[in-house]
């Protein structure tokens, strides 16, 4: 009998595997895959309370020990504004963020977990969730069944967990944005800057770098384009760049493209009850949301937090299981609900009203109120204080 397994050993997974083996409990973590491998439809980025975490849990020196470069300082362009600087450091003090290829960083969590005293099953298909009544007391793969006190859900948003206990959802909200990207190499980035980001009325570019010397570039379309840009990517994405930002058009032919073009894929926008009797779900089985503020592996981490700590107090007593997995997920949605909410309204990629044009040109002209806009993306500044009256108006005042 295991304390707890883990259905998918990726960022959701594996550290919540670890973080919960540290604590001494006996964990099993299962996985279809074999690691290191990639995963296509990443972008990659870990916002800094991400990396903030990576450093609190001993593994951020991992990372950077692989190659993959710092991001700090962010170039964006709004037709002929221009914003540049860096958001606002993490609870903590973390100044970085950092965007691994999944095969470096995923192969870095799992060896965490197993270092930690977890055990690993790679290669391994969950065949079906084993119940007794409404409660989750297992798993059965081909090598038979496994028993647990908790079986949890950590393998994204079609999560065989969450299917199985058909684990509620709520705050559902249509799909509008994808985004369809590809690595590069001999691009040379802006001076002083590690991330570009290009946005107008329909359209946005990115781009950041990542291992091996490459960067990731691509372009968001709305969700009705997708069918047009899978039948020649990279004639509609090179269109967006040559368009926006002639510059990085020519700075990026001058490159090589490393690899295919990932297409755009539609994500799902959705909370699901990430608890029930014998069952929990962290990472994208529980939440997601769209693309383009690029949070999914900053909102795991956070999760793996709060979800390992829940779980500990179950297991060991401390409180009943029920009341502290309802904490996290009320501690989860406290900390999500408001960037879903900002990622949705502005990732609808249409013309801005013009009565906020003068808010983005006096943001433009401050330092210290850009740091707080890019703050907006990198969760280290909250909306509710970013778009307050009072704050918008010491904006515009030029007090900030």
């Amino acid at each position: 009998m295991h304390d707890a397994i883990v259905v998918g050993a990726r960022c959701a997974g594996a550290p919540t595997a670890m973080l919960l083996a540290r604590r001494g409990h006996k964990v099993l973590m299962v996985d279809r895959s074999r690691f290191p491998s990639d995963v296509r439809h990443s972008t990659f980025l870990i916002h800094q309370p991400g990396v903030q975490r990576l450093q609190d849990w001993g593994l951020l020196d991992r990372i950077a020990a692989t190659g993959c470069p710092a991001i700090r300082t962010l170039h964006v362009q709004m037709g002929p504004l221009v914003f540049r600087g860096s958001p606002p450091p993490a609870e903590g003090g973390q100044t970085n963020a950092y965007a691994p290829r999944r095969y470096v960083l995923d192969k870095i969590l799992v060896d965490a977990a197993v270092e930690a005293g977890a055990e690993l099953r790679e290669g391994v298909e969950v065949q079906e969730i084993l119940m007794d009544g409404d409660r989750v007391t297992g798993i059965r793969t081909a090598d038979g069944i496994e028993e647990a006190k908790i079986v949890i859900g950590a393998e994204g948003v079609g999560s065989m967990v969450a299917k199985q206990v058909a684990a509620p959802e709520y705050d559902v909200r249509e799909t509008r944005l994808s985004a369809c990207y590809s690595y590069f190499s001999g691009v040379e980035m802006l001076e002083g800057v590690q991330a570009e980001l290009y946005l107008a009325d329909h359209r946005a570019i990115f781009g950041w770098p990542t291992n091996d010397g490459k960067v990731i570039f691509g372009a968001n379309f709305q969700a009705h384009e997708l069918e047009a840009v899978a039948k020649d990517p990279e004639s509609h994405v090179f269109s967006v760049f040559e368009a926006l930002a002639p510059d990085l058009y020519r700075r990026i032919r001058a490159g090589k493209r490393e690899d295919d073009w990932v297409p755009g894929r539609l994500p799902r926008c959705f909370f699901r009850k990430p608890y029930g009797p014998g069952w929990a779900l962290v990472g994208d089985a529980g939440a997601c949301y769209e693309y383009s503020t690029a949070q999914g592996i900053t909102n795991a981490f956070r999760q793996v937090d709060f979800i390992a700590e829940a779980i500990d107090d179950g297991l060991t007593g401390r409180r009943p299981m029920e009341e502290a997995l309802a904490d996290f997920e009320r501690r989860r949605n406290e900390a999500e609900l408001p960037y879903y909410d900002f990622t949705y309204h502005q990732g609808t990629m249409q013309p801005p009203d013009p009565s906020v044009l003068p808010v983005f040109a006096a943001v433009a002209q401050s330092p210290a109120a850009t740091s707080q806009f890019f703050g907006l993306f990198a969760q280290t500044t909250h909306p509710a204080a970013f778009f307050a009256p009072e704050n918008i108006g010491k904006i515009m005042s030029g007090q900030i």
